[in-house]
C-alpha cells in the first residue's frame, strides 16, 4: 500500500484511500453502529474505529494479502468498557495502551494485552474530547458542559478545571 488515509461516519464503513490516485482501495464494515473516530497505531500495524459503545481494531494490512474478504475482516480486538458513544481515542507514543473518551462522562486507558481498561476516569458530563500530554503522564478533556479539565495519571485524578 502506498500513502493511505482512513476515513468513516455513520454508514458503519471503514473506507482507506489512495492518497495519489483519491481511488478507494478497500472497505472494512463495521459491524455495531456509526464509527465516531479512527486512530492508527504509532507503528502504523493497526486501526482503531470508535463507535457506540465499543472500540474495534483491525490489521491495516490488506486481507487479501492474506487470502481474507475485506468486507468481513474481523476485528484482532474488541474493547467494551464504555456506556455510550465513544466521541475520543488516541494512542500512547509506545503503542501499548490506547486512552478513550464517551459520552458516559468516562475516560479510560486500555492496555491493549488486555480486553479490558485498566483505569477510569470520571469526567461528570460527556467526553467531546481528550488527548494525552506527551510531556507529562496527563491527559486534557474537553466536555459537554463547557470545561476543560487536566487529569493526572499518577495521582489518579482531575489537578485543574476550567471553563473558557
Amino acid at each position: 500500500m502506498s500513502v493511505v488515509f482512513a476515513t468513516a461516519g455513520y454508514d458503519h464503513i471503514i473506507r482507506f484511500w489512495e492518497a495519489p490516485s483519491g481511488i478507494c482501495s478497500r472497505i472494512i464494515k463495521y459491524p455495531d453502529s456509526q464509527v465516531n473516530r479512527l486512530e492508527i497505531t504509532p507503528d502504523k500495524q493497526f486501526i482503531a474505529a470508535a463507535g457506540n459503545p465499543v472500540i474495534r481494531l483491525y490489521e491495516i494490512l490488506e486481507p487479501s494479502a492474506m487470502g481474507g474478504d475485506e468486507r468481513d475482516q474481523q476485528a484482532v480486538l474488541t474493547l467494551e468498557g464504555h456506556g455510550s458513544n465513544v466521541t475520543s481515542i488516541g494512542f500512547h507514543k509506545d503503542g501499548r495502551y490506547l486512552y478513550s473518551g464517551s459520552e458516559d462522562g468516562t475516560i479510560k486507558v486500555w492496555d491493549l494485552r488486555s480486553p479490558s481498561y485498566s483505569r477510569s476516569f470520571d469526567v461528570g458530563a460527556g467526553v467531546n474530547s481528550v488527548t494525552l500530554r506527551t510531556d507529562r503522564d496527563q491527559f486534557v478533556s474537553g466536555d459537554q458542559n463547557g470545561y476543560v479539565k487536566i487529569w493526572d495519571l499518577g495521582g489518579n485524578g482531575c489537578i485543574n478545571s476550567l471553563k473558557p
